[in-house]
């Protein structure tokens, strides 16, 4: 099993008000877009990898602390069932925004990710942004905080 670690933040110094995560190191690169329009806009975000089928008491874990370590808004990116932002809005209160992303192993070329993202159950809200734009979420999560 991977070890579950903060795989970056910024800024160091800051505040972090924006948790983002992945199931995969391999979605960092498809979800840069999002760390580059928080780090603009001058907000502190921290990423993670925790896969929702493989450490799905780590993604619980994280969901159900974030809001007490003063998380505001949570990004999660995932490709093929997309389980991640689904599982993260159950086990916590706090505005999550899924990003369905392609996969080289889908067939529908992200479209099974965005439609497991936009079919959550009453009760459990997912926002949801294109296929691949990692920068939307972030926008969104900018204007949730005010920002």
């Amino acid at each position: 099993m991977q070890a579950l670690a903060i795989v970056a933040t910024w800024p160091v110094s800051e505040r972090v008000l924006v948790g983002i995560l992945i199931g995969s190191d391999s979605d960092r690169e498809r979800m840069q877009p999002a760390l580059d329009e928080l780090a603009a806009r001058g907000i502190g975000w921290e990423l993670e990898v925790r896969s929702a089928h493989r450490q799905p008491d780590a993604v619980a874990d994280y969901a159900k602390s974030a809001r007490d370590r003063g998380l505001r808004v949570l990004i999660a990116g995932a490709g093929l069932a997309a389980a991640l932002p689904g599982v993260v809005a159950a086990h916590t209160d706090l505005p999550v925004i899924g990003v369905p992303l392609r996969s080289s192993m889908s067939v529908l070329d992200g479209m099974d990710a965005l439609l497991s993202i936009v079919q959550m159950p009453p009760g459990v809200p997912v926002a949801c942004v294109g296929v691949d734009n990692a920068k939307n979420a972030a926008v969104l999560a900018a204007r949730i905080l005010g920002a």
